[in-house]
Formats: C-alpha cells, structure tokens, sequence
C-alpha cells in the first residue's frame, strides 16, 4: 500500500500548496474484536488495527494558518486560525484535525499552525473508527513536526479529548489507542482504566481461519443522541452502586449488584451488559494464550446478544448478518463499534468464507436491504511514519 499511497497524497498536497510536504503519515481503522461500549466504563477492550488507513501529507507552519484539504470531500481547502479555535463551532469533517490541534494547543503544546492534505480509505459510518483515524494521523504528524515527544498512548489521549469536546462526541478511549498503538498480527489487550496494553498474537490464516468484516451500508453517527444516552445510563449505575466504573462491579457480585438496582430496568441491563463484556474479553484472551482460538466464537455470540437485548444498539441488518453467518456455519459472529448500524464481523473457517459471504448477500437482498460490503480483517500495523 505505502509507497504508492504516499506518492499519490504527497503530489496532491503539492498540488495544492505550491511546495512538497516535509512527510507523510498514516493511521488505520479498526475492528474490535470484544469488548464494546467497555472503554468509557474503565473496563477491557480487544481491537486490532485494519489494513485500511487515512494517510496525510503534512507541513509545519509558524504563521499561525491552519489549511485542511480532504482528498474524500468535495471541497476547496479550509483555511482557519489555530488560536481562533473553539469547540463546538465546526459541524464539518474539518472539526475532527482541527479538534487535536485545538487539544494539543490546550495541552500546552505550541502547535502554530499546518498544511494538511488528507485521503483515506476507511469506510465512514461502518463502525471502523474512521474518525479516530483521522484524528490520530494528524497527531501523529504534528507530534514530529513539532518534536512534541509524545507517546501513542498520549496522541490517543489527546484525539479522544479533542472528539469528546471539540466535535462533542463521547466517545470512550478505545479507537484513539487502537489506531496509535496496535501491532501487525495481533490483537491488542487493552485496559482502558490505567492504558496498559498487552499484544496478543492473532494470525488467523496460519489456523486455516478467516476474520469477515460485513459491513451494513447502515451508516450512524456517535455524535447522535442514542450512544449518549447509552454512556449517561452507565455512569447513573455506577453512581446508584456507590463505585466509580462499572468495571468495578466484579463478575461474581452481578446479581447482587442488579438486585441492588431494583426497579431500574434500563440501568440494569446496561449494567449487565458492561460487566459480562468484560468478563468476555477476559475469557476471550485466556482462550488465545492458550490456542484455543476457535472456541472464542461462541463468546462472540454471546457479545452479540448482550448488545442486541441488554443495551438495545442492534438493528435488523446487524442481526442478519449474525443469523445468516451462523446458519451457514460461522464460529462465531456479532456487531462491532457503536451500534445503530455500521459493520459486524465473523469468525469462519477458511473453506467456508464463500458460502458464508453467499449467504449474508442472498439474505440481504431477500429482506430488501442494500447489499453489504464484505471483506477480511488482517490484524495490521498502528499509526507510523510513511516518508
């Protein structure tokens, strides 16, 4: 991908800025293979990083002049000021590379200003964290251009703040992390309380299996109400249990917990969503240490479920794609992201890929929906330098 990406991004900011960019950079989307709507409740996630990425040609500027220009947007370039920023006051694409300008700028960092030529190939509105991808290879730019000296995990830090408050999407920590500091070949282990990661190897194709991203054509938007209300519900829990996440309900102590919840029935499905997740992620990294990687479809399933019934962000596509997969023989299947459409993944052995593929596209069409987009997840390399 690299070489021939980068040429293409690198002549086109030339292009536009009239001079060649001092480098080019690349951070991709991501699948999470368990652990959803975890992240904001201090809990355990498991993403891997797609192969699909944004890339940005980028240059410092000293000037204070921000210039963004998106190869995916039908737009001029956008010119702002750096020290003008505000959150709140871009409702365009521009809002998420502005944003961690305005974060790093709020952290003290003397960010004065950039060129940035953008193009990217993760799919937007699937659930693949396109906009933490975004987020993440402007950081990654500004962070050398800037001799910042900051790490992965800080750039994640930094993304996550600048989507929670300058777009206004309350997203937890999760996607940020998994674009800046996921490995080729491996899932990563992530404890979203104190950010300590663990690589966990993941080389389906070596076990004569496949990972399927299906995607719904479904688009959806964290920025919406629903994924808000969602997270409210689960810091109202946390609250009426006397704890400060719900990841500090042990696995053992649910049904106590719910019991105590009494007729707070909303409550008490988002808490028992939270804290059988993650005991799944936990489950689910004991059976890969141990090469038992088939068995995790099962808990995919499970995951599933859990989203569709206790936190209620399936939808009848996403559902599909989980009974149509299973009936022609998956391992394992479930939605991944947000919820309220975007993507889902499936866990199959390699010689039933096609049937599987065959039969998710002939139930799509049968039910009337518009035909998803199918492809293989290869767990691939975070956020990097391309020139």
């Amino acid at each position: 991908m690299s070489e021939a990406v980068a040429e293409t991004v690198a002549a086109r900011f030339t292009e536009l800025y009239g001079t060649a960019p001092q480098g080019v950079w690349a951070a991709p989307g991501r699948v999470n293979l368990i652990g959803e709507h975890t992240d904001y409740n201090d809990g355990f996630v498991m993403p891997f990083a797609l192969p699909h990425t944004a890339v940005a040609a980028v240059s410092r500027r000293d000037d204070g002049v921000l210039r963004l220009h998106s190869a995916d947007v039908d737009s001029g370039v956008t010119e702002l000021r750096p020290d003008e920023l505000a959150p709140g006051s871009d409702k365009t694409w521009t809002a998420y590379p502005a944003g961690v300008v305005w974060a790093l700028r709020e952290a003290g960092h003397p960010v004065t200003g950039a060129d940035v030529h953008l193009a990217s190939t993760v799919p937007s509105g699937a659930g693949l964290s396109s906009s933490a991808a975004l987020e993440v290879v402007v950081a990654l730019a500004l962070n050398d251009l800037f001799a910042l000296g900051l790490r992965g995990w800080q750039l994640a830090r930094l993304c996550q703040r600048a989507e929670n408050v300058y777009v206004g999407a309350p997203v937890g920590i999760m996607d940020q992390t998994a674009s800046a500091c996921c490995e080729e070949g491996h899932a990563l282990f992530l404890d979203t309380r104190d950010l300590s990661q663990k690589q966990i190897p993941f080389d389906l194709a070596a076990e004569g299996m496949r990972l399927l991203v299906v995607d719904t054509q479904v688009k959806h938007s964290h920025s919406e109400g629903e994924y808000g209300k969602r997270r409210a519900g689960c810091e109202k829990g946390a609250a009426l249990l006397g704890v400060d996440a719900l990841r500090d309900i042990a696995y053992d102590d649910l049904d106590a917990a719910l019991e105590r919840l009494g007729d707070e029935e909303e409550v008490r499905r988002l808490v028992r969503h939270v804290v059988t997740e993650d005991r799944r992620v936990e489950r689910v990294v004991s059976l890969l240490e141990s090469g038992d990687t088939r068995r995790i479809g099962p808990l995919l399933v499970e995951g599933h479920t859990s989203l569709r019934d206790d936190f209620r962000i399936s939808c009848p596509e996403l559902d599909l794609v989980v009974e149509a997969s299973l009936s022609a023989g998956a391992l394992g299947a479930r939605m991944t992201g947000g919820g309220f459409g975007g993507s889902a993944i499936v866990l199959a052995e390699e010689a039933d890929v096609d049937a599987i593929t065959k039969a998710v596209t002939e139930a799509f069409a049968a039910a009337g929906f518009t035909a998803p987009r199918v492809f293989g997840a290869v767990p691939s390399a975070g956020a990097r330098r391309l020139v």
